[in-house]
């Protein structure tokens, strides 16, 4: 076995400024590099001594004075050198801009970086790549490749698409150019989601309506195009909601699609979003699970929020989460990523929101095998944003920061300002920053927030609940009936009976809308009577339920 490359890096002369320093040697660590940290105001002939001592294939140096002075010191550590890099020594420095232009001017340095790059643009060069031409080859290009290059950090995933195709195009070229966000996910208007194939079914009053308005395969391929720059993002967007098979042929082929996100009992009729009957559209749901997972493209069912964000109670959100995996597992998926979304709904505690998230991740486990791999992904929720900017800002850093607990392969970042306007790309850009420091803090040593008794003690209660609920669900199959789970019909009626049922559906074409709840004194969202305001455990409350089911 090869011996790994080694770094040693220093704050060079009188300069005892070693943040950056030590950020690149932990990037050098992920990269697999070993690292070698001389500390600050560290005499040229020490760094030279210990690069020869250690053997090292890079030597990192940095300095945050005054230009004219460190100018003059760069130079004389060049001529020092000189004998290294003519033994195939590599040198590095980190500066201000400032300093980082009179350190390029000395064409000394293999590399100059002077803190407006990317932690995805080092870490590439670290791996080998040329930051000043970066190529495809560098950064990997397909979800599961990209979050085993990225760990421990995940990667992060932000939604972006503006009314104009003109305008998303150059805040794409923008964020890519960034380096900050490695998945973006195509936000595209609503005919563009439900009416693609059907010209004369689209509205032009409504173009533009909810994200950008791709209207041909080339307009998704000029799309992709714009994003092959900087730290070349993935790409992916909405499954849509109706001709779902012809739109995932032309994903793949003009986007290359990173993952689809496919719901079970949305996107159809019951929400307003797509021409489906409940029961048909959970069956061609699963067929198109099922497509995917025969072309290894992992699968995201987002499921459980959307009933969370309905105000439905935790014990059906995890149920949801749970037959998300179940289904998706049933239909072949390979590669499943369950999505957490927090603050679904707004007002529920930290601890409760935590509990709920580990309630679903246990449940799901036992599924997990060889051929079923599961990856975190964790977001902020979309309806928990104040109007305010500031706070808003500081939300996203605390969410985030919170769902490292569950440390997530991916923080699909939910800009800041969602309760104001659309992301324009500088919003998305300043997003990710913010949310890439609470992860970085977060790296370095969170404390174990799942181990608080309450958290715990909660996530037991939720999962109990959450068999309760699920053995209703089989109940309602006829005895001829395989897996009652992943049959459409039985999953429908789980809708249309009420045991899958949320505050906000009233008047509902299919849901019932008559369930109730409260967040209670912990900050968890419990069932409780609607005439009395008394919190129901979900046997009592399906006794109700059932005794009205017709067998």
């Amino acid at each position: 076995m090869s011996r790994p490359k080694t770094v040693v890096a220093a704050a060079l002369g009188e300069c005892v400024h070693v943040a950056g320093v030590t950020r690149f040697l932990r990037l050098a660590e992920q990269a697999g590099w070993r690292t070698v940290f001389l500390g600050p105001a560290t005499p040229i002939e020490r760094v030279l001594e210990a690069a020869r001592r250690e053997q090292a294939d890079l030597v990192g140096v940095s300095y945050r004075l005054t230009p004219e002075t460190g100018e003059r010191l760069l130079a004389e550590f060049a001529e020092a050198a000189d004998d290294l890099r003519a033994q195939g020594v590599r040198f590095v420095f980190g500066g201000t801009p400032p300093v980082a232009a009179r350190a390029r001017k000395l064409g000394f340095f293999d590399m100059v970086f002077d803190g407006t790059e990317s932690p995805d643009q080092v870490l590439a060069y670290l791996k080998g790549a040329d930051p000043r031409a970066f190529t495809e080859r560098d950064f990997p290009q397909t979800t599961v490749a990209r979050i085993r290059w990225k760990a421990p950090f995940p990667i992060l995933r932000h939604h972006f698409g503006l009314p104009s195709l003109e305008a998303t195009e150059e805040g794409i070229r923008k964020i890519a150019e960034a380096g900050v966000l490695d998945v973006i996910s195509l936000g595209t208007d609503q005919d563009a989601q439900e009416n693609f194939f059907h010209p004369e079914r689209q509205d032009p009053r409504r173009r533009g309506a909810g994200g950008v308005p791709v209207r041909s395969p080339d307009d998704f391929r000029r799309l992709y195009q714009a994003s092959r720059r900087g730290n070349f993002p993935l790409m992916r967007t909405y499954t849509g909601t109706d001709d779902f098979f012809r739109l995932a042929e032309m994903y793949v082929e003009t986007i290359h699609i990173a993952w689809a996100a496919i719901p079970i009992f949305w996107f159809n009729r019951m929400d307003g979003r797509g021409p489906w009957d409940l029961e048909g559209s959970i069956r061609e749901h699963q067929k198109l699970m099922a497509w995917y997972g025969e072309r290894n493209i992992p699968v995201e069912v987002n499921e459980p929020h959307h009933w969370g964000m309905r105000d439905a109670p935790d014990v059906i959100f995890v149920v949801a989460a749970y037959l998300s995996a179940y289904i998706a597992k049933a239909a072949g998926v390979h590669d499943y990523i369950a999505q957490l979304m927090f603050n679904s709904p707004a007002d529920l505690s930290d601890k409760m929101d935590l509990a709920k998230m580990l309630a679903v991740l246990e449940l799901i486990a036992p599924l997990e095998d060889a051929d079923f791999r599961i990856y975190r992904q964790t977001r902020t929720g979309l309806l928990s944003y104040p109007v305010d900017v500031d706070y808003a800002r500081a939300h996203l850093a605390a969410s985030v920061y919170l769902q490292m607990a569950l440390k997530p392969h991916i923080v699909h970042v939910v800009g800041y300002t969602e309760a104001d306007h659309a992301a324009t790309a500088e919003d998305v850009i300043e997003s990710c920053k913010l949310a890439r420091r609470a992860i970085e803090n977060a790296i370095r040593g969170q404390p174990d927030m799942t181990r608080d008794p309450e958290v715990q003690e909660r996530k037991e209660e939720l999962m109990a609940e959450a068999q309760v609920t699920l053995e209703a669900i089989r109940s309602l199959a006829p005895a001829h009936v395989e897996d009652p789970l992943t049959d459409p019909k039985t999953l429908a009626k789980a809708v249309t009976t009420g045991i899958l049922d949320a505050p906000q559906l009233q008047n509902n074409p299919y849901a019932r809308g008559a369930i109730a709840a409260q967040i209670d004194a912990r900050g968890a969202n419990i069932t409780i009577d609607p005439d009395t305001g008394r919190p129901l455990s979900e046997r009592e409350r399906l006794a109700r339920v059932l005794s009205q089911v017709e067998r």
